[in-house]
């Protein structure tokens, strides 16, 4: 089994992905967005496609920001390392979520420019919509979609997101359930990404879920697990491990150091990645004039279509590895504890973890859409999965 997926890894680079991320120069029609990345679960970034925003010009200014969002309270998330919705722990590993503040914005911002990792890092990463609820009134700084994604996906975003942070802010490796439109307004992202195919190479695990709190007399973290215990499915790989740890973590994880390296692109203010649904991405980035980098996210429903069907089919797979023998393989439908109403109740309740879009599939009403005026083409990466599925069946046969 194991060199039938590894021949997956590379066909869908060879025969769809190539080997770099497409750069376009300026925004592209709906109809070739749709036809030649959507459809192919292709990413790309675009320049030029929100030059004309008030925010590129106004947000790297502190006090310009600090002075519209005054009166606004917004969720402040602190960690003692900037790695918030990710693995940690020596010996007991655990699923780790920051501890979230509500407190005006000046002094959010200002948590954020002094963050010191090892002591606290703050990070403006609330999700659940929190650009149109927690920031509305610098809403008309941006769009309040991307007009072309919204023709070719034939829905207007579900969500539509504000990250600030700083260098000292990292997101470790993750899949969404959403198209995402992500555009940089200061600074720079610099992502990582591996397409849903190469789903084993995460070493994805069950991870008791944990939460941060911070003790402002103290200014100490406390890390207690959730009661009733949650498992939550995440990958504990670090793709730029220290070089005291780096000979261990290839050891451990040989499948994605020792495979096909994922794609990088750093996405710079005034560009926009397309981020397709179900890409794993991990994400750093580094600051712009202001001391921060700044970005807003459109996220699109996805297609819960015969692809889904496919990469969860693959996900089930046990891949074994002939040196260290790992067992690796999961479902979207049972890698979660939760319930559906639980996970519905969790994304309600705004708490903005991103367990909510992770833990199984989305309990979300899908809104119908047609394409039927638009010419589809024969999807390349279904194709090379439809085809390892065939191998496989005769394999096992």
């Amino acid at each position: 089994m194991a060199k039938e997926i590894q021949n997956l890894w590379r066909e869908v680079r060879e025969l769809s992905l190539g080997t770099k991320i497409d750069h376009l120069d300026s925004p592209p029609s709906p109809v070739k967005f749709l036809r030649d990345y959507v459809s192919q679960s292709k990413p790309c970034v675009i320049s030029n496609a929100i030059s004309h925003w008030p925010a590129l010009n106004l947000w790297s200014d502190p006090a310009y920001l600090a002075g519209a969002l005054s009166n606004d309270v917004v969720s402040l998330h602190l960690t003692p390392n900037g790695c918030a919705d990710a693995v940690t722990g020596d010996r007991d590993l655990c699923f780790a979520s920051a501890h979230v503040e509500k407190v005006l914005f000046p002094e959010a911002l200002k948590a954020v420019q002094s963050s010191c990792k090892g002591l606290k890092v703050g990070y403006l990463q609330q999700q659940n919509d929190c650009f149109r609820t927690e920031y509305s009134t610098v809403a008309l700084d941006c769009d309040g979609d991307i007009e072309w994604a919204t023709e070719a996906f034939g829905c207007s975003p579900e969500a539509v997101n504000l990250w600030i942070g700083t260098d000292d802010s990292v997101t470790s490796f993750h899949k969404d359930h959403y198209e995402n439109l992500y555009a940089v307004v200061s600074g720079e992202k610099h992502f990582l990404l591996l397409p849903p195919t190469d789903v084993h190479r995460l070493y994805i695990e069950q991870y008791p879920a944990a939460n941060y709190s911070y003790h402002r007399d103290t200014e100490v973290f406390k890390l207690e697990l959730e009661e009733p215990v949650r498992h939550v499915p995440w990958s504990s790989v670090d793709p730029y491990p220290s070089p005291e740890k780096e000979a261990n973590e290839r050891l451990k994880y040989p499948l994605f150091f020792n495979g096909p390296k994922p794609f990088h692109c750093t996405v710079k203010a005034g560009e926009v990645l397309y981020l397709p649904s179900m890409w794993f991405h991990h994400v750093s980035q580094t600051p712009g004039d202001g001391g921060y980098t700044i970005a807003v996210n459109y996220w699109y429903d996805m297609q819960f279509d015969i692809k889904y069907a496919y990469f969860n089919f693959l996900q089930s797979l046990s891949y074994k590895s002939s040196s260290l023998n790992p067992v690796l393989s999961w479902r979207e439908d049972k890698d979660s504890e939760s319930s559906d109403a639980e996970r519905k109740s969790d994304k309600n309740s705004g708490t903005g973890s991103m367990v909510n879009f992770f833990s199984g599939v989305p309990n979300r009403t899908l809104k119908p859409r047609s394409f039927k005026q638009i010419p589809f083409p024969k999807n390349p990466e279904s194709t090379i999965i439809q085809r390892h599925i065939q191998r496989i069946e005769v394999h096992v046969a």
